[in-house]
């Protein structure tokens, strides 16, 4: 069966090179016509918030840096929780909407 295939295509190229541009037009049209389907995000959306000060430490970046910014992104409209997080030399928000 399969030679019969290859001899048929190797004695009709012009039979298979019209067949291969009628599939590739047909591919294409039925690619425009493809309904596509988009699915929604069902997370949050979430903001990731770093703050660096080499050299001092946590209860220096607790009161200097994340205290005063966790109190000004308090009043952020749509914002539906806020964590902040200290360690040494950075602070670090995450924001959910």
């Amino acid at each position: 069966m399969i030679r019969y295939i290859v001899n048929f295509a190797l004695k009709n190229p012009y039979i298979v090179i019209g067949l291969a541009i009628v599939l590739f037009i047909w591919g294409i049209i039925s690619f425009k016509n493809l309904p596509i389907d988009a699915y929604p995000d069902v997370a949050n959306n979430y903001v990731n918030i770093i703050v660096q000060w080499p050299g001092h430490s946590a209860e220096d970046i607790e009161k200097q840096v994340t205290v005063p910014c966790e109190i000004q992104m308090a009043g952020i409209p749509h914002m539906a929780n806020l964590r902040p997080s200290t360690l040494a030399a950075f602070s670090r928000f995450m924001m959910t909407s």
